[in-house]
């Protein structure tokens, strides 16, 4: 299982190297995440040990919104000054998810027959 958590953080450090040299505009977790898609699609699996370790650290992801809980208590005056603008793109954020997935599934699915 640690060969395999050293695994995670390795291609997390290599998103980050990859966002840091060619300055793109998105997070280095991100693309290490799309790393680590590409290689469990080249794999054509995922192996038994990357699974114990991903889900161990599931086990732990809600101790990640403590910081964000955090955020919100300190920041609630200016949370409150801006809740307009907040709610309008959680709303059109979470529609536009809503009928991203929608197609990502019609599309699977007439592929899949």
């Amino acid at each position: 299982m640690l060969p395999f958590f050293f695994l995670l953080c390795l291609l997390q450090l290599v998103g980050e190297v990859i966002v840091y040299v060619t300055d793109l505009p998105i997070p280095g977790p991100v693309v290490g995440m799309a790393l680590l898609l590409a290689g469990l699609l080249i794999n054509k699996g995922l192996p038994q040990g990357l699974d114990h370790a991903a889900s161990g650290l599931l086990k732990y992801l809600a101790l990640l919104f403590v910081p964000a809980g955090v955020g919100v208590t300190l920041h609630f005056n200016l949370i409150a000054r801006e809740w307009l603008p907040i709610t309008a793109s959680l709303i059109i954020a979470t529609l536009l998810t809503i009928a991203f997935c929608g197609l990502m599934m019609n599309f699977m699915d007439r592929r899949n027959g």
